[in-house]
């Protein structure tokens, strides 16, 4: 019998070419008629980028991808709090990349059609639930068919019927107070056109990295951008849709923001399309494992987009998943070897980024910076700040040969 994965996206994706190199038969079931490249810039984290790289995908992703050189923190003043490398070149084994989303779920998608064949993935068949019997699993879809598999992948997003079916009893969604706009704008080159910057503190912050190989080649940036403003106290919520149109009332927000290689204002004006969502996660599940059926990425572990950590902590699933199920076979004790790694290093990653992971020194900044005559290094010392850097990297897993 085949294992079945719920979920088309980047986790389920990099999971179905992970087993398949291994040796396992994989099929994809996923809900949406018909998988578009939707969405705007990710980050893939060295970590990750490595798992990529030894499924053979890294030439592709040096086409459609940036490589990124740096984390720039920076005040709303534009002062340079820290640079935090992120390439090979500062001792990581692969680079961090930076991608338009749809573009690396379709590069996954493609390579995982060439390998396994144009019915790797079937659209338009999303999985409702599942009954477990001694001989495996019995999938059951919306449209009423169902089929047996050996093991039962939930890797069905932020909103997971397989979690829900596992953990009925869970509370809605937790909201930190922070409304998120997201675009992206085809520009000229900025800056090196290899950093990211992240600029502000916690109540009113700007994201902002090219995200496109093709347009670098072309001299141009196309410039990802998430504008967050921190409007309330966190709550529950119940509904979230990442596609939905934004409104632009938000941009006013930002006219104090001073970059020395972009106007932000003029950036967000000129964007076309602009989307809003609330930033939000789930608190760590005390189990993603019952039997034959498990959990991946977001639909195990929904994080807050600090760090620009949540596709890469999904493809770092992808590989453990692999790895355990070829130590002990396609059995519950190959998924329960899984959980084992990963569950206790998500679970971290979950409640460090709520404490704001190793953007905490924009606030360190923020309380001790108060115009643009002030001098970071006469107020914050760097021992302060890489403190807070190397515990993350600690964290999520991503140190650099050197450290």
């Amino acid at each position: 019998m085949k294992i079945v994965i719920a979920g088309a996206g980047i986790g389920g994706l990099t999971a179905a070419l992970c087993l398949q190199r291994k040796g396992f038969d994989v099929q994809i079931l996923e809900q949406v008629r018909e998988i578009r490249p939707l969405g705007v810039g990710i980050n893939v984290m060295p970590y990750a980028a490595g798992v990529l790289h030894r499924l053979g995908l890294g030439p592709a992703l040096d086409d459609i991808a940036i490589r990124t050189r740096c984390i720039e923190y920076r005040t709303r003043f534009g002062h340079l709090i820290q640079s935090d490398p992120r390439s090979v070149e500062y001792g990581f084994e692969y680079p961090q990349y930076s991608v338009h989303r749809g573009e690396l779920q379709f590069l996954l998608l493609d390579a995982l059609r060439q390998r396994i064949g144009g019915d790797a993935v079937i659209a338009d068949k999303g999985v409702a639930g599942f009954r477990q019997h001694a001989g495996g699993v019995t999938v059951t879809c919306d449209d009423g068919t169902g089929c047996d598999a050996a093991l039962l992948i939930g890797a069905d997003g932020f909103h997971s019927r397989l979690r829900r079916q596992l953990h009925p009893d869970e509370g809605p969604a937790h909201y930190e107070g922070t409304m998120m706009w997201r675009g992206a704008n085809l520009q000229a080159r900025l800056g090196d056109g290899r950093t990211m910057f992240i600029a502000g503190d916690h109540d009113v912050k700007f994201v902002c990295y090219p995200i496109s190989g093709r347009a670098d080649r072309e001299g141009r940036s196309l410039v990802n951008w998430v504008a967050e403003v921190r409007r309330d106290q966190p709550r529950a919520a119940e509904t979230a849709d990442w596609t939905a149109e934004g409104g632009r009332d938000f941009i006013a927000a930002f006219a104090g923001f001073l970059m020395p290689d972009i106007d932000v204002m003029k950036l967000l004006r000129e964007t076309g399309h602009i989307t809003q969502y609330p930033m939000i996660d789930r608190d760590p599940l005390p189990f993603w494992t019952k039997g034959r059926v498990t959990l991946l990425g977001d639909a195990a572990h929904p994080m807050y987009p600090i760090g620009a950590n949540g596709a890469s902590q999904a493809i770092m699933d992808a590989e453990a998943l692999a790895d355990a199920l070829e130590r002990h076979g396609a059995t519950t004790a190959g998924l329960a070897a899984y959980e084992d790694v990963r569950r206790p290093v998500t679970s971290r990653v979950v409640l460090t980024n709520r404490q704001s992971g190793p953007e905490k020194v924009l606030d360190i900044a923020a309380a001790r910076v108060k115009g643009p005559q002030d001098r970071i290094e006469d107020l914050i010392t760097p021992e302060e700040l890489e403190a807070v850097a190397a515990g993350y990297r600690d964290i999520a897993g991503f140190q650099r040969k050197t450290d």
